[in-house]
């Protein structure tokens, strides 16, 4: 009896553990894309991240840095790509 009691509270302290892994996961996680920002006119062509004036969603960009194309990038790393603008560009 007391081999299963053994049993029953080391399965109970994994899987405390691995739900507050989870946890810390999910939260490190909402904490990176709060980091992110729409970088418009580097996108290339097939490869924005949302629906623009010219295009229904994402995937449909027609031309390599389409102004109103975008992408999601770390913040502060738009600036200081070739092209990129945090605002969007006439098509």
């Amino acid at each position: 009896m007391k081999k299963a009691t053994n049993i029953a509270l080391a399965a109970a302290i994994t899987s405390l553990v691995a739900l507050a892994g989870t946890a810390v996961t999910t939260a490190s996680a909402a904490d990176k894309s709060d980091k992110k920002e729409k970088c418009y006119g580097v996108a290339k062509a097939g490869m924005n991240d949302c629906a623009t004036k010219t295009s229904s969603c994402s995937g449909t960009s027609k031309t390599d840095g389409q102004g109103d194309a975008f992408i999601m990038v770390p913040k502060g790393l738009c600036d200081r790509l070739a092209g990129g603008s945090a605002k969007p560009k006439n098509p």
